[in-house]
């Protein structure tokens, strides 16, 4: 708590010295929540207006820039190493907040009637919240000074009085955020129960009053993050209709909604509702774009912006900006005297750094030289996306004062990685930003079979490890491994817990894991990964049928025979999914009824242990055999089999 208040206390001095904008042309962010100015019908909206909505979502704490590969072969570099080759390759740094702050203040510069927003899952996921829980967040989110932001189901990770504290940080300043979550209603005990959330903000652009509505995910937050008990979460299309028709009787017909809902839950949100005219979104982690983004190796889920229509059959826009920083998007849109949408376009940004190295050899890396800079920028420019962006000063001081304090834990080695590790939910659903999608279609993911084999190797009594997917957040490329890392790999507060469990038990929890996801609405992060446990999956059938040729092998340490489902084994997990959460329902009982064992290991700390028993014997962690994946064979929704190659989704 101590490194918590002092990082707040600096938060509070530097942000005031440097001061934020309060945003719009006029001045003006308008009347917020319900207790906004509310006039007769008409007053607030009836002319024609052009908006540019800068957005962006699900940062997960990711603050300071990354890094991809570029392919230079094409260029005819002067460059060479040590050894006399070129490079096929140069690492360009990307987004982060010091660069995304100056590229907000350069396109609200260069537009009219900016609306600036972020769309949930600001924390959660690097050392930055494990060390400052969501101040070091707020402080560069401060920089920007979004207009609204839209709670997120990892905002309520440490329960309601994590939340609070955040928020708390983020309007220590003289830049004010609407937190807006329409759908969720605070236990009367809560510490969000009194006005740190409103279901909505007005905000006011060339005297048109634009009304934004928050949506949380409520199956997800509720199932899988860690609300206060009480603190309710009410069904999505329901609320948001309540509050549009609410605008709309006050005169608002220009309407946004501001959800952590996922892409493809936007696309039907809209078709369910009237009045809404955009959807700007989080929670998927969804890219939209074109073909650059696939030229670049990443992997773009739709169109930038998406257009469909709402139940009256006006059009609507949807949107999301991908993850982590790494980009901005921006959506100019137009609206008529009636508040309907004439026609809207953009595309993301993504702000890279105009400073190029290569590696000269294992201990030295070398810039380019001013003509080798040109041909690449020239290359790098040409996709549109890519836009070359000095970092903002202040923010960056501020980026680097909290890294400062990570340092000495970022720079310790624990092991090493041979080969890139592929992060993936469902086989085949293309979350990976490290490998395409063929990498992982047939048998999911690298990484979180590897986290479920890591906590049954620490944990002596076990003889299996069951993890659930979405709890592992990132691919691990080849390399060094840091501590920072394996809190990078898994960054939510969760321990190591054993419990004694049937064979059938087990298979309900598998069952109910699934059933999670394809049928109650879940998250995607409910998928099972096992270790000493390999099954069949059919996701086209029906629940209670999707897992079949369910083999164990206690510890990996002998041979697979059939699960025996009246034999008792000892399953490792996370506490987080042992009491029931994230649709793993078959724990629940057990761990309600006191039958567990608490290793009181963080999770994230046991896969330190794990890379460090490796390193103590001169071994590199890589891809584990095939034999050992826990999902075998994968069947798509669709009936695909995924063993074939030729399936196109999940």
């Amino acid at each position: 708590m101590r490194l918590k208040k002092l990082a707040f206390a600096t938060l509070l001095g530097t942000a005031l010295i440097s001061g934020c904008s309060l945003d719009g042309d006029d001045g003006e962010r308008g009347p917020a929540g319900p207790q906004g100015e509310q006039g007769p019908a008409g007053e607030l909206g009836g002319r024609a207006i052009d908006l540019t909505i800068l957005h962006m979502n699900d940062h997960h704490s990711h603050i300071e820039s990354d890094s991809f590969d570029f392919d230079v072969s094409s260029l005819g570099l002067s460059a060479q190493n040590d050894a006399g080759e070129t490079p096929a390759e140069i690492s360009v740094n990307y987004g982060g907040f010091p660069m995304l702050v100056s590229l907000f203040n350069t396109l609200s510069n260069q537009s009219s009637n900016v609306i600036k927003l972020h769309a949930g899952d600001a924390v959660t996921g690097t050392l930055f919240y494990t060390l400052f829980k969501g101040v070091a967040d707020a402080a560069v989110m401060n920089q920007i000074c979004f207009d609204a932001f839209a709670l997120g189901n990892h905002e309520f990770d440490d329960g309601d009085s994590g939340l609070a504290y955040f928020l708390d940080a983020l309007n220590s300043t003289a830049c004010q955020t609407p937190a807006l979550a329409a759908n969720v209603s605070p236990a009367p005990t809560s510490a969000i129960n009194s006005g740190y959330i409103q279901p909505y903000t007005l905000v006011k652009r060339e005297g048109e009053t634009i009304g934004i509505i928050g949506i949380d995910i409520a199956g997800k937050t509720k199932n899988s993050s860690q609300p206060d008990d009480g603190t309710e979460f009410l069904d999505e299309a329901t609320t948001a209709q309540q509050y549009i028709d609410e605008l709309t009787a006050m005169g608002v017909n220009k309407i946004i909604l501001l959800t952590h809902y996922q892409y493809q839950s936007d696309l039907a949100l809209a078709a369910q509702l009237t009045g809404v005219d955009v959807i700007v979104g989080g929670d998927s982690h969804s890219l939209l774009g074109g073909d650059s983004f696939d030229a670049l190796g990443f992997n773009p889920v739709g169109d930038y912006p998406t257009q469909v229509s709402n139940k009256d059959g006006d059009p609507v826009c949807v949107v999301q900006a991908w993850e982590y920083a790494h980009l901005m998007g921006k959506l100019d849109v137009s609206f008529d005297e009636d508040g309907v949408v004439t026609s809207c376009a953009g595309q993301p940004y993504m702000p890279i750094s105009n400073q190029f190295a290569y590696s000269y050899s294992d201990s030295e890396t070398r810039p380019l030289d001013s003509g080798d800079n040109y041909l690449l920028t020239q290359a790098l420019t040409a996709y549109p996306e890519l836009v070359m962006t000095l970092p903002d000063a202040t923010t960056q001081a501020l980026v680097d004062d909290f890294a400062a304090e990570t340092e000495v834990l970022k720079q310790t080695v624990i092991g090493s990685i041979s080969d890139d590790l592929c992060l993936e939910r469902f086989p085949g659903q293309g979350r990976s930003s490290l490998c395409d999608v063929s990498a992982t279609s047939a048998m999911g993911s690298d990484i979180s079979n590897i986290v479920a084999k890591a906590f049954m190797t620490v944990t002596p009594t076990a003889d299996i490890g069951i993890q659930n997917g979405g709890g592992v957040r990132v691919d691990v490329a080849a390399g060094d491994f840091t501590i920072a890392d394996a809190y990078t790999l898994l960054p939510f507060s969760n321990t190591l817990v054993t419990l004694e469990m049937s064979g059938q038990q087990i298979v309900d929890v598998l069952e109910d894991a699934l059933s999670n996801a394809l049928d109650n609405g879940g998250s995607t992060g409910s998928y099972p990964y096992a270790s000493g446990l390999r099954y069949a999956v059919d996701a086209s059938a029906a629940k209670g049928s999707r897992i079949s040729n369910i083999e164990v092998n206690p510890r990996v340490a002998g041979s697979w025979s059939t699960l025996d489902l009246a034999a008792t084994y000892t399953v490792v997990t996370n506490d987080f999914i042992a009491s029931g959460q994230d649709g793993y329902d078959a724990f629940g009982p057990i761990y309600d009824a006191g039958n567990f064992v608490d290793t009181f290991t963080e999770y994230a700390q046991g896969f330190v242990s794990f890379m460090e028993w490796l390193s103590d014997d001169g071994a590199a962690l890589g891809k584990l055999p095939a034999s050992e994946y826990s999902t075998q064979s994968y069947i798509g929704r669709d009936g695909c089999n995924h063993s074939s190659g030729s399936c196109s989704g999940y």
